[in-house]
């Protein structure tokens, strides 16, 4: 561990203690976190990539990645809440230097969280996208046009890092929309079962205005960010195995009754401690495969600068790229079973009183569940067979749309 993380961890463990306290009841009355999310901002961890120069900690990823596992940990919602907004940090990083990936870096710095307005539901055709931006008579300021669904984030958010086409060129871009307009609404209407607060839903753009420094090319996002966004699922997925190893183990803990069929008197029967077990094996495994999958991103990124630098070719730079998305994708496979089945199985080591609503335990399950239906694995685990088989390497761009 280098001394950067454990001072960091160090800093930021008073803010996650506090958000664990409350987690099981936000998660029951579904309650959103803005003063939770809104401390932890103020206190620089929106900026932990940021490099010191700027203001930032000059976190790497692994390093980021660390962080988010401690903060799913204590709710995994809220790393997932900030999942829009790492990736942007993350773009603006690899941006082209300039005042304007300066201003942004600036930005993070001072506090600005960034949310996400991507997915269109309904008849979109598979590809398209039905939110439009266009220019006005004053050529610095263009008009966002659309709505969006699994917004994660922005409702927390001052920016939503919005998908759309231009209307006079046909580009598809990301519109960098302020929130703080009334021409911009957001709702809370995610209606899942699990990370249940991540203040998900849907977002409305009405002539919502946009500057355009901030209408950016899509296609000069950073290369590895779908294999960033899954990581991030990933972090969430060993943040929540680790929080069930803990609930269910003080459950265990606390038990004073057995059963007369067991292998003896004591309420910690032998057969009850192996599941807890499996399942801190499953947290260790889990957060194992998401520091592993942080390096590959990490490599992705140093490539992305050898490759401006002249010392690596763009044909080496898309390769570490393909290989940073293979290993996003081999990280999915392997925990999203393993994690779900491994907390599933969590409740063999209590009884019939576990299932109890105000335990709330299923919150775990039900978290893992929904964060591992992100992207479907099933998918994933054919291009990586392909690959395996045939050498073809995985998509690093999908869309999700209706093909009627």
């Amino acid at each position: 561990m280098s001394d950067r993380l454990r001072q960091l961890q160090e800093k930021y463990r008073p803010h996650f203690e506090k958000i664990a306290d409350g987690a099981s009841e936000r998660d029951a009355t579904r309650e959103l976190p803005y003063e939770l999310i809104k401390q932890l901002i103020a206190d620089g961890f929106g900026a932990v990539r940021v490099p010191v120069e700027y203001g930032g900690a000059g976190a790497t990823l692994p390093e980021l990645f660390e962080l988010l596992t401690d903060l799913a940990t204590a709710d995994s919602n809220i790393t997932q809440a900030l999942r829009a907004h790492f990736a942007f940090v993350e773009d603006r990083l690899v941006a082209e230097p300039g005042p304007a990936r300066d201003a942004w870096l600036r930005r993070f710095v001072d506090g600005d969280l960034v949310g996400n307005a991507w997915t269109e539901i309904g008849d979109v055709a598979l590809g398209e996208t039905a939110t439009k931006v266009s220019p006005t008579d004053d050529p610095d300021v263009f008009r966002v046009n659309g709505q969006k669904y699994y917004s994660t984030g922005s409702i927390f958010a001052d920016w939503t890092d919005t998908t759309a086409q231009r209307t006079d060129t046909g580009d598809q871009v990301i519109a960098v929309v302020s929130t703080h307009q009334d021409a911009v609404a957001r709702f809370d209407d995610w209606d899942g079962f699990g990370q249940r607060t991540t203040g998900t839903g849907t977002t409305i753009f009405t002539d919502a205005e946009v500057s355009a420094e901030n209408v950016i090319l899509f296609s000069t996002r950073f290369k590895y960010q779908t294999a960033f966004y899954q990581v991030v699922l990933l972090s969430v997925l060993a943040g929540t195995a680790a929080a069930a190893e803990k609930d269910f183990g003080a459950t265990l803990a606390a038990r004073h009754r057995t059963f007369s069929h067991g292998n003896g008197p004591a309420p910690q029967d032998p057969q009850l401690l192996q599941v807890i077990g499996e399942v801190s094996s499953a947290a260790f495994a889990a957060r194992a495969t998401v520091y592993r999958t942080a390096q590959a991103l990490q490599d992705a990124y140093d490539a992305a600068f050898a490759l401006r630098e002249g010392t690596l070719t763009l044909e080496e730079e898309e390769r570490v790229n393909d290989h940073t998305e293979l290993a996003s994708a081999q990280g999915q496979v392997a925990l999203t079973g393993y994690v779900t089945n491994a907390i599933s199985h969590a409740f063999d080591a209590l009884a019939a009183s576990s299932s109890s609503t105000s335990k709330n335990l299923d919150r775990h399950w039900r978290n893992a569940r929904t964060a591992g239906s992100h992207n479907p694995w099933v998918f994933k685990a054919k291009q990586i067979g392909d690959f395996a088989t045939n050498g073809t390497v995985p998509s690093r761009i999908w869309a999700v749309g209706s093909t009627k």
